[in-house]
């Protein structure tokens, strides 16, 4: 499908700031470029950052003080046939790509060696592919969606507690569970078609039978619709806007359109 993404970040920098953006679509295999376009006013020179695990850019510039303004749109032909977990196979870990490797480690959001005896008593009639399902859909019935329910300090255990999250903590708690089992995974953000509201969207991908699969447990959208943005260990590495001081929204709003 042709899909047009169009994002607008207003914000407010009380004094000069160095600000990193990834906001813009990665084109890859199955998400082919046709044109983008970044423009930001209210910064410095914009220099381009590439991305996590050689997924897209980011752009790394210094904000002025005042009004940040960055417009984005691009249009992309994606090419994905929806995920097929059920049958995948697990891979052992000697034998794991050296840059898929450091996506079995716990990390700052996704604490996943507190995760082993709950995965091993909860998901242990199950393998590979079919162990992510269950995985995915213990959460689906388990954890709220719930707007406002979390924050930038809220982690996959918290989630896990709490029973309740956004995208962002989903994503985190899958992962979490993923690795504890041994199974790489990394935290996507993505402009997902068919998102309600729209908004960026987190997900995962999940390193099985030789190559990355995307999972969405929040099932608000269907993974043949997302383009991605960049990939990571989790939040930190996949933020859409990250402020080395602070910051104050006055307008945000993402759109993406189906063009086929």
């Amino acid at each position: 499908m042709r899909l047009r993404i169009d994002a607008t970040l207003d914000y407010q920098l009380p004094e000069p700031y160095d600000v990193l953006l990834a906001i813009e679509a990665a084109p890859t295999a199955d998400q082919r470029l046709i044109e983008d376009g970044l423009i930001v006013q209210g910064a410095g020179p914009l220099r381009t950052v590439p991305g996590e695990d050689g997924v897209g850019r980011r752009t790394l510039m210094r904000g002025l003080g005042g009004r940040l303004l960055a417009t984005y749109h691009g249009v992309f032909d994606v090419e994905r046939p929806a995920s097929r977990l059920s049958g995948l196979g697990k891979a052992e870990t000697r034998d794991l790509p050296g840059d898929v490797l450091p996506f079995l480690w716990p990390s700052r959001y996704c604490e996943s060696d507190k995760f082993f005896g709950f995965v091993h008593r909860e998901f242990s009639n199950v393998e590979g592919g079919d162990k992510i399902l269950a995985m995915a859909d213990w959460i689906h019935r388990h954890i709220d969606y719930v707007m406002g329910s979390s924050d930038g300090t809220t982690t996959a255990v918290d989630c896990f507690v709490h029973r309740a999250g956004v995208c962002r903590d989903f994503a985190h708690l899958l992962a979490s569970l993923a690795r504890a089992d041994g199974i790489p995974a990394r935290v996507v953000s993505a402009y997902a078609w068919g998102l309600e509201p729209e908004d960026f969207h987190a997900v995962v991908e999940v390193w099985l039978d030789g190559d990355w699969h995307l999972v969405d447990a929040t099932r608000l959208a269907k993974t043949e619709g997302m383009v991605r943005t960049a990939v990571g260990r989790d939040a930190t590495d996949i933020a859409f806007m990250t402020v080395f001081g602070s910051a104050r929204l006055n307008f945000q709003e993402v759109r993406v359109t189906r063009l086929d």
